[in-house]
């Protein structure tokens, strides 16, 4: 039998990915439903996208799918039909890339996980399926002008820092299992007003509408495809966009930028910029906001210590890392999420030292 995975170097794949001649759709999409084996639904789906030079990064449990994809145009139609055979996935509705960027994903991924969201609920009479109300652009714009309604935005603190609706509480979490907890306690004693809530692409909010209804909300509202086909729709109908700035995805990309306002700042020295990049210490990857000149000062890192490791030969670079726990106290990939360092003081110290 094939290897089911894809083992060649990400260099050779991200540089075979640029070089290619052909155009690709970026799309996504997600189902909650019940499937009976997911892990041979997993080789099944891998042999079949392979087949059709698929990328991206697929992930299958019991409860459904959640996709995140390119296709070859030439394949498309012929990805649509295959997929729309098998009884799970029939007429599921795709999400389009708002930039059309086909350059998202360099090799394909399928992975089954016991959630294809990660939710922290462990309650047995929740019931994902009694969802709240749909919204489309339409409504969202007009339901979110009012004032008795109160918005809530359901993704990650990276991600609203860059992009959001007005008006939206934010949570200061780094996952969607913390955010419900939190989000239910800033509601607390609301239970009866309007909730607008929105994500990336829907499968979010979906699930926490449920929960929501579940704990007692009674006026739970999303909007339907999420902010990627909330863009697509203001686009179609000319409407105004009241959702500001980029929208972060996750791929290659990083953003797709849905007007030009720029609401946060680089990390590094405080300037207005919306621009996300993984620092270049390969044992670090600390995702941060990071304008053009600090890019060119510290060469595309986040502090001078993965400066001093990016610039080491990789082979010893490799050797640092050797034996380490990932994320354990003793790896060099301290600087994550709560544990991000402030990376203005450490850039003005840098830019001191240099005088002297």
């Amino acid at each position: 039998m094939s290897l089911l995975v894809n083992r060649i170097d990400k260099k050779i794949l991200k540089q075979k990915l640029q070089e290619e001649n052909f155009t690709r759709k970026t799309i996504s999409f997600y189902r909650y439903v019940d499937i009976q084996n997911p892990q041979q639904l997993r080789d099944d789906l891998f042999l079949m996208w392979s087949t059709l030079n698929c990328f991206g990064r697929i992930y299958l449990a019991h409860e459904g799918i959640n996709a995140q994809m390119n296709v070859p145009e030439q394949n498309w139609d012929t990805f649509v039909t295959k997929l729309y055979e098998l009884p799970y996935f029939k007429d599921v509705p795709f999400k389009h890339a708002v930039d059309g960027n086909g350059k998202s994903f360099y090799k394909l991924i399928v992975k089954v996980r016991d959630k294809i969201v990660s939710d922290g609920i462990n309650d047995p009479t929740f019931n994902p399926a009694n969802t709240g109300q749909y919204l489309n652009a339409v409504e969202f714009n007009d339901a979110i002008q009012k004032e008795d309604t109160i918005v809530i935005d359901m993704r990650n603190h990276y991600e609203s820092e860059v992009g959001r609706f007005d008006r939206a509480f934010c949570p200061d979490a780094d996952t969607f299992r913390e955010e419900l907890p939190l989000v239910i306690e800033h509601l607390k004693g609301q239970e009866d007003k309007k909730i607008l809530m929105y994500c990336t692409g829907g499968i979010r909010c979906e699930k926490a509408s449920a929960y929501f209804k579940h704990k007692g909300f009674k006026d739970v509202n999303h909007l339907r495809g999420g902010i990627i086909q909330y863009a697509k729709e203001v686009k179609e109908q000319g409407l105004e966009s009241k959702f500001k700035g980029i929208n972060f995805v996750f791929d290659e990309r990083i953003g797709e930028r849905i007007t030009n306002d720029v609401l946060s700042t680089c990390h590094q020295c405080g300037k207005p910029c919306d621009t996300h990049v993984n620092c270049k210490n390969d044992d670090c990857h600390l995702l941060f906001i990071q304008c053009e000149d600090c890019a060119k000062t510290m060469k595309g890192c986040c502090t001078p210590e993965c400066i001093t490791i990016s610039e080491l030969p990789i082979e010893e670079q490799r050797e640092l890392r050797k034996g380490r726990v990932k994320n354990g106290p003793e790896c060099l990939s301290v600087y994550k999420s709560r544990l991000r360092p402030n990376l203005a003081d450490i850039l003005k110290n840098k830019l001191s030292l240099n005088k002297i």
